[in-house]
């Protein structure tokens, strides 16, 4: 009658365990994915995206970089915990097993130990049987912040990347704006020393001398500046490695890349199950559900299996001869806490709610970021354009009031003017290349799925 009764318990209780199982929820998209970007190129990009610039040096720059750097080291580490999390969850579904041992001294003398002394060994264990499925629901929940942290470590490969690739050349663009400002300064030296001449001859003002002398130095401290930023980005560059900043790294180039085709976007649902950041929050949310599932298993009644067996005796010699053994079943069922479970169950319900939003809110940031991306690059092509066209006009502007001048019809004023700022226009020129280049950038950050790094491939 006891085995029975004890069989319909548990028979009752697996049936109330399935019943518990639908209180979980479904993960479901809280925003609906667009059926396309509003531009699409045709180069298919590849994982590495950053190969797409065929520079070797920077390829091993980079591949240094997701290996070194203590950002991404740091994010290596979290998957590790994370993982172990997920084993140490999991040991709950076995039993525990766990050895004693005593012995009791009762003499003074070691005869007197031998033959008073009292020993006894054992070995006990207990089991939780997972009647609901709240220990699995635990292990889930474990797991997918195990994968919502691996997304997160691909994330942090892919930003330090594309910091690596921007910081490259943003460095690449300062060596260009020196060595073309060393050009404008060997003119204005040039120019210099032509209108002194002039003067010597009594053919112009000494202001004009002047003024020249003013552009030269205004345009060597311009090079002051642009030396400066070239050195804190070689340090900025190092850090990235891994390394002090006073350590030198590989000389980037000494101009800006012709950019590729434009990549190719593709669907934007694709590109959710791409993007790590997206499938870290999605992972969260998942989580977030078994939590919930796992709270509301917590107000049902729990069976714990205990066993032990332990052999005791008066003397070291006589163990092993007598054993006695246990086995109980202990039924646990929660009555009154004080609304401490329901208000757990509250709790994580809300904190599901919340991962739904920052799922959605990570949804429409990774469409955003390709959108902007993509109108950015648009834009900053007609901009270049159009300084193109404003240096060509500058220059013929100069080269007309110079000739001018050199005759007599006109004031240095005007082509003073008139040389600052075909020259600033070139700088411009320069700059706005180099927009064009991060906007590129940020595009295959933004269209980039998940990198295989070589620590992540041990796995």
């Amino acid at each position: 009658m006891i085995r029975r009764g004890f069989s319909l318990f548990v028979l009752a209780g697996l049936c109330a365990g399935l019943l518990g199982c639908a209180a979980q929820t479904e993960t479901q998209a809280p925003v609906a994915s667009p059926d396309s970007f509003s531009v699409s190129g045709t180069e298919a990009t590849p994982d590495r995206w950053w190969t797409a610039f065929e520079s070797d040096t920077l390829n091993a720059v980079v591949d240094s970089a997701t290996t070194a750097n203590f950002t991404v080291r740091s994010a290596w580490q979290r998957l590790q915990a994370a993982e172990a999390v997920v084993d140490r969850e999991a040991g709950a579904l076995y039993p525990d097993l766990e050895a004693t041992g005593r012995a009791e001294r009762r003499g003074g003398t070691d005869a007197a130990f031998a033959e008073g002394g009292n020993f006894e060994l054992g070995l006990n264990t207990s089991y939780e049987v997972d009647l609901w499925g709240r220990i699995r629901k635990r292990i889930k929940a474990e797991e997918f912040r195990a994968r919502a942290t691996r997304a997160e470590y691909q994330t942090a490969v892919l930003s330090v990347s594309a910091e690596v690739v921007r910081t490259w050349y943003r460095l690449a663009e300062a060596r260009s704006q020196r060595a073309l400002i060393d050009r404008q300064v060997e003119t204005n030296a040039t120019v210099l020393n032509l209108i002194k001449n002039r003067f010597e001859a009594g053919q112009v003002r000494s202001v004009d001398v002047l003024r020249q002398r003013q552009l030269v130095e205004s345009t060597r401290e311009r090079r002051v500046a642009v030396e400066s930023r070239a050195e804190v980005l070689e340090h900025r560059l190092a850090v990235l490695l891994g390394r002090v900043p006073q350590d030198s790294v590989s000389a980037p180039p000494d101009s800006l890349p012709t950019l590729p085709p434009l990549p190719e976007t593709g669907v934007p649902a694709d590109l959710l199950q791409r993007r790590p950041d997206v499938q870290s929050a999605l992972n969260r949310l998942r989580a977030a559900d078994q939590d919930l599932a796992a709270a509301i298993s917590d107000q049902y009644p729990r069976i714990t299996l205990t066993a032990s067996g332990s052999t005791i005796a008066d003397s070291a010699t006589d163990l092993f001869e007598i054993w006695a053994y246990s086995f109980a079943g202990n039924l646990l069922a929660p009555i009154f806490r004080g609304g401490s479970l329901r208000a757990e169950v509250d709790r994580t319900e809300a904190v599901r709610t919340q991962r739904l939003y920052e799922y959605g809110q990570t949804m429409l940031t990774a469409f955003q970021e390709v959108e902007d991306a993509l109108v950015r690059e648009q834009k900053q092509r007609e901009q270049i354009q159009q300084l193109e066209s404003q240096v060509d006009l500058a220059r013929q502007s100069y080269e007309r009031l110079r000739a001018q001048y050199l005759n007599g019809t006109t004031n240095y004023l005007d082509v003073l003017t008139a040389l600052d700022e075909v020259q600033q226009l070139r700088r411009d020129l320069l700059s706005a290349q180099l927009v064009l280049v991060e906007d590129r950038i940020a595009l295959y950050r933004a269209l980039a799925g998940a990198v295989e790094t070589d620590r992540a491939a041990e796995r």
